[in-house]
């Protein structure tokens, strides 16, 4: 399983606010390239993601469901990753003084990436997320006037269409 932590100079408030704007989830989780829908219930409990990822030539447009939300505290993501199968993937926020101590847990859950993980899938997740936690303090640490720059630069089409978990 790949836990890994970081310390983010920023209050929990603040870095919940970016994990819970799907139109910001390119902006930290690697190799997300763009959003192609979200729920507008993100991130309650069964709110889900559409987005498509790839590395170089190689792109795939998959989906994240959220299967547990603690508002302010801990996220849990099912995340299809095409054709490998899908992974857990929990996000925990710790008031660390005034920053935010953030812990994830990632593992592979169904398919083909469960039935043959080993350490070499262990490495590669905890160096990709090594690097999305040091994406997610980047965007939760930039200033509110760098933000509005960012994103409207990089704002993805919504879908304003969905209500609830049961509106799919």
């Amino acid at each position: 399983m790949a836990r890994r932590q970081q310390l983010i100079n920023a209050d929990p408030a603040r870095v919940w606010d970016v994990l819970a704007d799907a139109k910001r989830y390119a902006e930290w989780v690697v190799g997300t390239r763009s959003i192609e829908r979200a729920d507008k219930a993100w991130p309650r409990q069964g709110a889900r993601l559409e987005y498509t990822i790839g590395f170089g030539p190689i792109t795939f447009r998959d989906e994240c469901v959220v299967r547990l939300c603690v508002p302010g505290s801990r996220l849990e993501l099912e995340a299809v990753a095409s054709p490998l199968g899908t992974a857990r993937i929990g996000i925990e926020l710790l008031p660390w003084d005034t920053d935010t101590l953030v812990l994830v847990d990632e593992h592979p859950l169904r398919g083909p990436a469960a039935r043959l993980h080993g350490p070499p899938g262990e490495l590669l997740l905890h160096l990709r997320n090594r690097r999305m936690l040091h994406n997610l303090a980047r965007v939760a640490e930039e200033s509110p006037g760098e933000e509005a720059g960012e994103s409207e630069a990089r704002e993805p089409t919504l879908d304003t269409g969905r209500g609830l978990e049961g509106d799919r």
